[in-house]
């Protein structure tokens, strides 16, 4: 309707104009003509931007679906890996404290931590993909998105990839140099007549752990926090380091129980077992305490740049945030608060499963989010990723264990863990 008006209108001032350029025109007319172009121009524009957004929007979920089954593969990549890391910081802690009560368990976190270096080696792998661009996890690393991004350009000498591919190797190369001296002391020391490897362990097991203690909380911000690279927390460092190390504990705990069940570790005592549980039980605590921590203070600050983080876990993954909690926290503290449970098999295996379950997908909830948005949901590339590193993790982890006697027989504290009872 407008368009037929504003060509009557154009006609006739033609009309006039072609007659007598001098003639008086109704100005009126011809004023009518800018405003009803105008219009249309703006309306056509409008229609072009909605299109060009449009086209954005579908980009952009197409590249949440191409993330998915990538995120899904680093997840359970990253989760494994992480396990056998906190076993292994375990150890050292065991080691540094000159514990009594855990020697008997020393080949068991070794054979865990065997799985470090094969999961060290896949992890990697995917590192450098992402590095050259087979997947969209870290949008950092994508050119076109640093262009436009005030942010990611302020914080790109740091968010870089030759410097964090250079730091993930150092990572890695760190974690698995001590795991494997430490492993060839402890065996070493079973054929020695003195304890001199036994010392050896005790101090490069004290500079892993200043080594650890720097390292994890960069490969935080590198692996995981990174993928946000709008968000950040002074926290998370010692969050991440909580639900892996429990995790860990969990594993070392269910390990053993199946080689009691199995007849091994005849050594290995209900108080053992009651000790390993109370690990388990605290650090899930301890976990919970920097989960309400990082999550309270950003709540009530409600800062837009930071809230938002928790605002869309809560909105578009509210069942598996929420169902984390739950796991993590609400089933240990009603489970393992009861001394006699820690120490019934079953019970252990029951917690220890929903623990193990649960700091998967807390981990789920840290990276997911960010590397496909709404697009989420337990599907075979989730499922098939998980099944797959476990079955290598449970391969690697029990050949480990029979290429070493289970008792660490030199060890000078294995006469007080062989008769640790309370």
């Amino acid at each position: 309707m407008f368009l037929k008006h504003e060509v009557e209108i154009a006609k006739e001032v033609d009309t006039i104009a072609a007659s007598d350029s001098l003639a008086p025109v109704d100005s009126t007319k011809i004023a009518v003509v800018v405003p009803v172009k105008k219009v249309v121009e703006e309306k056509e524009v409008s229609k072009e931007e909605e299109a060009a957004a449009h086209k954005d929007h579908l980009e952009h979920v197409l590249h949440q679906l191409q993330n998915k089954p990538w995120a899904a593969l680093y997840v359970a990549c990253i989760f494994f890996m992480l396990i056998s890391l906190g076993a292994l910081t375990f150890y050292a802690i065991q080691q540094v404290a000159q514990a009594g009560w855990s020697p008997v368990l020393f080949r068991v976190m070794q054979g865990i931590t065997a799985y470090l270096p094969v999961g060290s080696v896949i992890f990697f792998i995917i590192l450098i993909l992402s590095g050259l661009h087979f997947n969209h996890l870290f949008p950092w690393l994508d050119p076109q998105v640093v262009a436009h991004d005030k942010i990611i350009q302020n914080k790109a000498g740091y968010l870089n990839f030759p410097f964090w591919i250079i730091r993930a190797f150092v990572f890695l190369l760190g974690w698995n140099l001590y795991r494997y001296f430490s492993r060839k002391n402890c065996l070493a020391q079973d054929e020695s007549t003195d304890n001199s490897f036994y010392k050896k362990n005790f101090n490069i097991s004290a500079m892993f752990l200043v080594f650890f203690i720097v390292t994890e909380s960069i490969m935080s911000w590198d692996w995981i926090m990174s993928i946000d690279p709008h968000w950040f927390s002074t926290l998370f460092g010692w969050y991440v380091f909580a639900s892996f190390f429990v995790s860990g504990i969990t594993t070392i705990c269910m390990v053993t129980l199946y080689l009691k069940s199995k007849g091994y570790l005849e050594n290995v005592n209900t108080s053992h077992i009651h000790d390993l549980a109370k690990f388990m039980f605290g650090i899930s605590v301890f976990w919970t305490y920097l989960w309400f921590s990082q999550f309270m203070l950003i709540w009530y600050a409600n800062i837009p740049e930071e809230v938002t983080y928790f605002v869309t876990r809560i909105e578009k993954y509210n069942l598996p945030f929420f169902g984390a909690i739950v796991m993590n926290f609400v089933f240990p503290i009603l489970i393992l608060i009861n001394t006699d449970f820690k120490r019934i098999t079953w019970v252990l295996v029951m917690a220890g499963i929903v623990i193990l379950a649960g700091h998967y997908i807390d981990f789920f909830n840290m990276i997911m989010p960010s590397s496909v948005g709404e697009q989420w949901f337990i599907g075979v590339s989730e499922i098939s990723s998980v099944l797959f590193f476990l079955g290598l993790f449970i391969f690697v982890v029990f050949t480990a264990l029979t290429k070493a006697p289970l008792l660490p027989k030199r060890n000078p504290y294995i006469e007080e863990s062989k008769h640790f009872h309370y």
